[in-house]
């Protein structure tokens, strides 16, 4: 148990203090949107255009990981959608189910992981966030663009999906890393020293940016409805994912631990992201974040100590 504490306890007391900055210090309302851009589309990619490109093809290619954490965030997606579009909008429950089976893999998965799993730890957060950000984010703009436009015709959907999808750089740049990797071809030094220069910016600033959002001032939401995303996103995820990971498809210990340490991880900005994208309602999505970070401080701790 202190092995674990002493392990997470700087990831949390990084977004601690940014929290504290942002609601007692001096960062204005502006400084979660700036950091978090360049943890976004700066740091973070470069961070795994590196991990990828200096991988051996055989590290990246995991299907028995890659299948348990996506039936975990699925299934819980999937069903969060079907729970809250009794109360709310089609765009807003597909939000509501994104923030409940969204784990936050970049900003706090990759630091976590490092710390408890070693480099194999590190793949494997490397691997869910590409599959986060090019499965679960990607499906959530498709249904929202169909549940605006029932109109329009699925190539359309997909397209537009497969569009804003491509422009981001957490998927471009690690796919061009793979194509290194695939290749056999070597970063030139210079390539590798400046991406390992600045993607060591990319875990602590993520961390400091989670902490400025978290701190944000918000409005008031019914407290079942958070209750009801963070509990399918710290309790339900991971022991789907367990199911899956240990029992249906038995991975190796390491793999399957890091697939359930990344499935019980706090729900991530995306969701925050997409619904102010799309104008839907974002407060719950908000709060959700708060309430899911805050409290898998206690969650993975006592996860990674029975595990």
């Amino acid at each position: 148990m202190l092995t674990v504490l002493s392990a997470i306890a700087p990831i949390f007391a990084a977004i601690g203090f940014g929290y504290a900055g942002r609601r007692w210090g001096p960062f204005g309302p502006a400084s979660h949107a700036e950091l978090t851009r360049f943890v976004t589309k700066l740091a973070l990619p470069v961070l795994l255009f590196r991990i990828m490109a200096e991988a051996r093809p055989a590290e990246i290619w995991q299907p028995g990981f890659i299948v348990a954490s996506g039936a975990g965030s699925l299934t819980i997606f999937v069903a969060a959608i079907l729970i809250r579009r009794r109360r709310v909008p089609t765009a807003d429950a597909i939000v509501d189910g994104l923030a409940a089976g969204y784990s936050n893999t970049a900003f706090i998965g990759i630091p976590l992981c490092l710390s408890l799993l070693g480099a194999t730890g590190m793949m494997a957060a490397s691997i869910a966030s590409i599959l986060t950000v090019c499965l679960l984010f990607a499906l959530s703009i498709l249904l929202i663009e169909a549940a605006l436009q029932p109109e329009a015709s699925l190539p359309v959907l997909i397209g537009r999906a497969l569009i804003t999808a491509a422009r981001n750089p957490l998927v471009y740049a690690p796919a061009a890393g793979a194509l290194f990797s695939v290749g056999g071809v070597e970063l030139p030094v210079p390539v590798a020293r400046f991406a390992e220069l600045l993607g060591a910016a990319a875990s602590p600033c993520a961390l400091v940016a989670l902490g400025l959002f978290v701190g944000e001032p918000r409005g008031r939401v019914p407290g079942q409805d958070v209750g009801l995303l963070t509990g399918l996103k710290l309790f339900a995820q991971p022991a789907v994912t367990w199911l899956v990971a240990y029992v249906l498809l038995p991975l190796p210990p390491v793999w399957a631990k890091a697939a359930v340490l990344i499935a019980a991880l706090p729900t991530g900005t995306g969701p925050f992201m997409l619904a102010e994208l799309y104008g839907r309602e974002a407060n719950l999505t908000a709060r959700t974040i708060l309430a899911t970070t805050t409290l898998s401080i206690v969650t993975i701790t006592i996860l990674m100590a029975i595990l």
